[in-house]
């Protein structure tokens, strides 16, 4: 065996190890294992932070009460431009980490995060002009791209049979930060304090997450670009239905999480107080169901799961239709969070899908072994890049479906149709695709006994 080498890089700053062996099982337990799990460690507190930064205006507009002078149609405006960059940004953050090393851009991207958290805490008062909010707002979306650099960098650092527990809890961690941030909102309003106060508490925390990313991170010097692998990603069609499908699940779960409040505060008349009560159960229950979700696809294939859940979210949306016109607090906000868990179960199951995918495209194509490991690993990971950007813009049309809504009937009813909708064509493109098998297909696979079995998509 190798010995791993953590030798400086003599052309590169920061701490870089030289020699990355996971899938040798013996490097992996002498050593491997204990630096990918500091690694994990301090990558998923960075990622939780600039999720925390990422979804900061979904709490902050509850604080920005008439004397801001903000209609609804602004506050959703300003969150649809946040949601916007945090998914733009993903794509370069995707490849920063082969570029500057995933210790060095993890350092990079947490200390970006001062600019629009002190930004907006120099600005956040009575009097600031709407456009100042949004151009700080904009800057917030950086936040976002946290997501992709750092599941980038794990999925450097851990053996294939552990990509998926490893991932999976690097996903989770970034994505509790969003109701970890409105509980601490929750807390600081509930104390007599304003937006101010909570943006001082996370300054230091971004500090935090910067200084110890930079003692106790490392850079792996065989991570390179495959400039190659995203330019067939991208031409792949594959690429582009998975990313229509992340669209309704994550799209679901980053685009609610910022909406929720506001609908809450709108519609029902909520206090800032009484909507920061409610709005922290859906995004800490979608978190934390996300691995479930992958799990069940594990099971019973990503593509069922996936197909079935798009079938349950298009149920909850249909009764909070019912629940928002009758005016139903109650039950609006249980069938709420219930769409909350359904958006994180289909984020765990797409995900899950797409290595499947690749894999069996490569079966099919006559590749074996370790080729197909190999042809399925390149393109996947390529198209985790594209199809994670694509799915937040989903967040970006939930507000502004919002915003129309709310502008053209006062209420978010038309936005809810309009989300009905969208998941019934996503159940189609998931039956469609993957899950629909021909008749010509079975009647030839039937009368011909010989055939060889082909890998189909709905085991994915």
């Amino acid at each position: 065996m190798t010995a791993p080498s953590t030798a400086h890089a003599s052309s590169r700053p920061g701490r870089w190890i030289e020699h990355w062996d996971p899938e040798d099982e013996a490097f992996w337990s002498e050593t491997g294992e204990k630096t990918a799990r500091r690694n994990l460690f301090f990558s998923v507190l960075s990622e939780h932070i600039g999720f925390s930064v990422w979804t900061l205006w979904s709490v902050l507009v509850l604080f920005m009460g008439p004397k801001y002078g903000l209609s609804p149609a602004d506050k959703f405006l300003l969150t649809s431009m946040v949601t916007l960059v945090g998914a733009v940004v993903r794509v370069p953050y995707t490849f920063a980490v082969a570029v500057f090393g995933g210790r060095n851009w993890t350092i990079i991207s947490a200390s970006l995060l001062l600019v629009p958290t002190i930004a907006a805490f120099t600005v956040m008062h009575p009097g600031t002009s709407f456009s100042t909010f949004l151009w700080i707002g904009v800057l917030a979306g950086i936040g976002g791209g946290n997501f992709a650099s750092s599941m980038t960098n794990i999925n450097a650092f851990f053996p294939l049979r552990k990509k998926g527990w490893a991932l999976g809890l690097n996903a989770g961690g970034g994505n509790i930060g969003v109701p970890v941030i409105q509980l601490v909102a929750l807390a600081v309003i509930g104390a007599g304090g304003g937006p101010r106060v909570l943006l001082g508490i996370y300054i230091p925390l971004i500090v935090v997450a910067a200084v110890l990313a930079a003692l106790f991170m490392d850079n792996i010097a065989s991570v390179k670009n495959d400039t190659g692998a995203a330019k067939d990603a991208a031409k792949d069609a594959h690429t582009w239905i998975m990313s229509v499908l992340y669209v309704g699940t994550f799209g679901s779960f980053i685009g609610y999480s910022f909406a929720f409040g506001q609908v809450l505060q709108n519609e029902f008349g909520r206090t800032p107080l009484q909507a920061a009560y409610l709005t922290f159960i859906g995004p800490l229950l979608g978190s934390l169901v996300r691995p479930v979700g992958g799990r069940l696809a594990d099971r019973y294939g990503g593509a069922r799961i996936t197909l079935w859940n798009f079938v349950a979210m298009a149920a909850a949306t249909g009764v909070l239709v019912v629940a928002g016109m009758r005016k139903s607090l109650p039950l609006f906000v249980a069938v709420f969070v219930v769409l909350f868990v359904l958006s994180g179960l289909g984020n765990g199951s797409t995900f899950k899908m797409i290595p499947g995918i690749f894999q069996a495209k490569a079966v099919a194509q006559g590749l074996r072994g370790e080729d197909a490991v190999a042809y399925g690993r390149r393109l996947s990971g390529a198209s985790m890049g594209l199809i994670g950007a694509v799915g937040a813009l989903g967040g970006v049309g939930i507000n502004l479906a919002f915003r129309q809504s709310f502008l053209s009937y006062g209420s978010g009813t038309g936005a809810f149709v309009a989300f009905l909708a969208f998941y019934a064509v996503a159940f189609a493109v998931t039956w469609a695709v993957y899950l629909r098998r021909p008749a010509a297909e079975a009647q030839a696979t039937a009368a011909n006994s010989e055939a060889k079995p082909q890998l189909g998509y709905a085991e994915v």
